[in-house]
C-alpha cells in the first residue's frame, strides 16, 4: 500500500520504465521545474511544445500522443478550455467514443492512513447516474494499475439514508448491484455514506451501522463538483494534505494542473499520472 509521494515516486523509480510527456507551453517557471525533476529522476522525457499560437501547440501535443509518440499530455502556460477543445475534437482528439472525461484528485492527508482518492473537484458540475457510474469505473481502473488490488469506493452524500430531496442518491444502489456484479473488475462499492462513516470504522460503529468498506476507503465518489472542491480547498489549507490531480476517461492521462500551483504538486501530479499507466 502507497501511502505517500514519496513512495510513489520510489516505486516508479524501482520500476525503471521512462516515458514521455508531451507538455503544451511550458513558459512557466514550476512547470519547468516539475518536468526538469522528473527528467533527472530518469522517469520521463519531455517533448516540449511551445508555440506563438497557444491553440496550434494544443492541437500539436494531442496529435502526438494520439500516434503514440508521447504517453501523457500535460498542460503548461495555456488556458485549460484551450487544451480541452483539442483533447475533446471529435476527430483528432483523445476521448474515445462513449467516454466521459471527469477529474481524479489524489490526495496525502497527515490525518489519513493512507492515500486516497476522490472525484470530481474540477470537471463535472453534477454528474447524471451514467456519469457516476464512469466516475467508479475510472477511479476502479486507476486503483488497479497502481496496485490497489480490491479499491474500496464509497459513494458520498450528507447522509446513509436516501431522501427524496436527494433523487441522485437513488441510483447508488444500481451502482452497488454493478460491484457486486463485477462490471467493475474486483473491488467494493457501497453507500451512501458521509465522509466519516466512509473512513472512519469508529465513526461507523458509532452510528450502529454496518458496511463492506469497515472504514478503509480508498475512493470517495462525491455527489457533485461543490462539495468535491470544497472538500480539496479545506484538505489542503486546514489538513496540510499534498495533492495531484488528472483528468481520466480519455485514451491516455491528460495533467492539467492549475496555473497558479506550486512546482511540488505539479510533479506529483506528474507521479500520479505516471502510475496509472499499465505496465
Amino acid at each position: 500500500m502507497i501511502q505517500s509521494f514519496e513512495e510513489l515516486r520510489n516505486k516508479l523509480q524501482q520500476n525503471g520504465k521512462c516515458r514521455k510527456i508531451a507538455a503544451v507551453c511550458v513558459y512557466d517557471e514550476a512547470t519547468k521545474s516539475a518536468l526538469n525533476q522528473c527528467e533527472q529522476l530518469g522517469l520521463a522525457e519531455i517533448i516540449y511544445v511551445n508555440d506563438d499560437i497557444p491553440e496550434e501547440a494544443a492541437n500539436k501535443a494531442v496529435a502526438m500522443v494520439r500516434n503514440g509518440e508521447a504517453d501523457v499530455l500535460m498542460k503548461g502556460l495555456i488556458g485549460t478550455d484551450q487544451l480541452l477543445r483539442a483533447v475533446l475534437n471529435k476527430e483528432h482528439g483523445l476521448l474515445p467514443e462513449g467516454r466521459i472525461l471527469t477529474h481524479l484528485t489524489l490526495a496525502e492527508i497527515p490525518t489519513y492512513h493512507k492515500m486516497l482518492f476522490f472525484s470530481d473537484a474540477a470537471v463535472i458540475p453534477y454528474p447524471t447516474h451514467e456519469q457516476r457510474i464512469e466516475q467508479v469505473r475510472y477511479a476502479s481502473e486507476v486503483c488497479h494499475a497502481m496496485g490497489i488490488r480490491q479499491p474500496r469506493i464509497a459513494l458520498i452524500h450528507c447522509s446513509e439514508k436516501p431522501s427524496k430531496r436527494f433523487p441522485f442518491v437513488d441510483g447508488y444502489k444500481d451502482i452497488c448491484q454493478m460491484a457486486k456484479d463485477g462490471i467493475y473488475g474486483d473491488c467494493i462499492v457501497d453507500g451512501p455514506l458521509d465522509i466519516k462513516t466512509a473512513c472512519s470504522l469508529k465513526a461507523l460503529q458509532a452510528k450502529g451501522l454496518q458496511s463492506p468498506l469497515m472504514g478503509e476507503t480508498d475512493v470517495l465518489i462525491m455527489p457533485d463538483i461543490e462539495a468535491g472542491n470544497v472538500f480539496y480547498k479545506s484538505m489542503t489549507l486546514f489538513a496540510g494534505a499534498k495533492t495531484a490531480g488528472m483528468l481520466c476517461g480519455a485514451s491516455h492521462p491528460v495533467v492539467v494542473p492549475s496555473r497558479g500551483d506550486c512546482a511540488e504538486a505539479k510533479f506529483n501530479s506528474i507521479l500520479f499520472a505516471l502510475s496509472s499507466l499499465p505496465d
